[in-house]
C-alpha cells in the first residue's frame, strides 16, 4: 500500500505517512495514547458514536473566548456558498498567478479570484505571509474589528436591523459583511475568526485537490478523456490523496465498546487515506484510474469512500470543493499549466492538508 506510480509520475511521502501506509492491519496503536482506524465499518460506527465536538472541528472551534453559535456558523456557510458561486462566474484573474509553488500558488489565485473584493485590511485576514505570522495575525485582527462601517457617527453599532439583507456590503463579499453588519464586539471577534478560518479552508483544500489532480494526471492530462470528465478525476484524486487524509476525536467512552484496542483515554485517529488504497476495498487500488467512477451516480455514496466525513460529519463546504476545484483544474488545463519540477517524483510533506509539492509554470509565459 506504500508506494503510488501514477502515470509516469511517482510520489515520495512524509516518512510519518510512509509508515502508516506500510502497515497492513486496520485498527492499531500509534503511540500509548492513540489508535489509528481504517476499517470502513468500524470508522462508520466511531463517527456515529456520538457527535462532533466544537473542539474538534477546525473552522466551528471556539473563537474569542466563546463557542460558536449555530446560527452564525449557518450563516458563515450560507455566505461563503453565495461568495464561492459569484465568484467562480466572474472571469478569472490573469493565469501568469498560477505560476510558482503549488498548492501555495493555487491557494492565492483562488483568494484572488473570490475575495479581491473585500477592502483592506479584510483582504489581509487569509494572506498567507499575514497568517504564517501570530503578531501581525493579531494587528490585522484588531484593525478588522475597528474596520470602518461597524458603527454609525454617534458610535453606535450596527444593529441586526441594520444588516445587508444578505450581508454583503457595497463592494465586498457577503463573508465580509457578516464582520460589518455584527451587532456587538463578541460577534464581530468571532466573525473575524469565521472569515479567517473559511476563506482559509475552503481555498486551500481547492487549491490542494487541484494540484493533486494535476500531478496525477501527469503529461498526459491533455488527453480527450480527461479532459471530458474533470469531475472523475477530481473524484479518483479524492479518492488516491484525499486533502482531508486524517479526521481526528477525541477520547472516550463513546468509542470503548466498538474496539477492544480502544481504552477511554485513547484518541481516535480515523485514516481515509488508507481505507481508499487497501486492496480489500479497491481494485487496483494504487492506481490512478478515473474511469472507475463512470457511471456512479453519488460517489459519495461509494463503499469504504470518505473524501468529506460521513454522515452527521462532513465537511462543511463540501458542496462548494469539486465544484471550484474543477473550476480552477479547467483554468490551469486552458492555460497550459504545466509541471517545471520535480519532473518525476513529488514530495508529500506531513502536514494537516495532503498535497503534492511542484512548482508550475504556464507555458509560452
Amino acid at each position: 500500500m506504500a508506494t503510488a506510480t501514477p502515470r509516469s509520475h511517482s510520489i515520495v511521502f512524509a516518512p510519518r505517512i510512509q509508515d502508516l501506509l506500510a502497515r497492513d492491519e486496520k485498527v492499531f496503536r500509534i503511540d500509548p495514547g492513540k489508535v489509528g482506524v481504517s476499517d470502513s465499518r468500524l470508522m462508520a460506527e466511531i463517527v456515529a458514536a456520538r457527535p462532533v465536538l466544537s473542539t474538534e472541528r477546525s473552522v466551528y472551534k471556539p473563537a474569542a473566548g466563546a463557542e460558536i453559535p449555530h446560527d452564525s456558523a449557518t450563516r458563515t456557510i450560507r455566505a461563503l456558498g453565495q461568495d464561492a458561486m459569484a465568484g467562480i462566474r466572474k472571469p478569472p484573474p490573469l493565469v501568469r498567478g498560477m505560476a510558482g509553488s503549488w498548492p501555495y500558488a493555487g491557494t492565492s489565485y483562488l483568494r484572488r479570484w473570490l475575495f479581491s473584493a473585500d477592502p483592506l485590511p479584510v483582504s489581509l485576514l487569509s494572506k498567507r505571509g499575514v497568517t504564517r505570522s501570530d503578531t501581525l495575525s493579531r494587528l490585522v485582527d484588531r484593525a478588522v474589528t475597528r474596520w470602518p462601517g461597524s458603527a454609525d457617527q454617534d458610535g453606535r453599532q450596527d444593529g441586526p436591523q441594520d444588516r445587508p439583507q444578505d450581508g454583503r456590503p457595497d463592494g465586498g463579499t457577503a463573508l465580509a459583511g457578516l464582520i460589518r453588519g455584527a451587532g456587538d464586539t463578541l460577534e464581530r471577534k468571532q466573525a473575524v475568526a469565521m472569515y479567517r478560518r473559511a476563506t482559509a479552508t475552503l481555498c486551500d483544500g481547492v487549491a490542494a485537490l487541484t494540484g493533486n489532480a494535476l500531478w496525477l494526471m501527469g503529461p498526459e492530462r491533455d488527453r480527450p478523456e480527461h479532459r471530458a470528465d474533470l469531475t472523475a478525476v477530481l473524484w479518483e484524486t479524492l479518492r488516491l490523496l484525499p486533502p482531508a487524509w486524517m479526521l481526528y476525536r477525541n477520547g472516550g467512552a463513546a468509542y470503548t465498546a466498538l474496539h477492544p484496542e480502544i481504552r477511554p483515554e485513547d484518541d481516535v485517529a480515523l485514516f481515509p487515506l488508507l481505507m481508499h488504497r487497501h486492496p480489500d476495498y479497491w481494485s487496483d487500488p494504487l492506481e490512478f484510474r478515473p474511469e472507475r467512477w463512470d457511471g456512479v451516480a453519488d460517489p459519495e455514496k461509494a463503499p469504504a469512500f470518505m473524501p468529506f466525513g460521513f454522515d452527521g460529519a462532513r465537511c462543511w463546504a463540501k458542496h462548494l470543493v469539486v465544484p471550484l476545484a474543477e473550476r480552477l483544474l479547467t483554468v490551469a488545463l486552458d492555460s497550459r499549466l504545466v509541471v517545471h519540477s520535480p519532473r518525476q517524483e513529488a514530495q508529500v510533506p506531513l502536514r494537516s492538508l495532503l498535497s503534492v509539492r511542484f512548482e508550475a509554470r504556464v507555458a509560452g509565459a
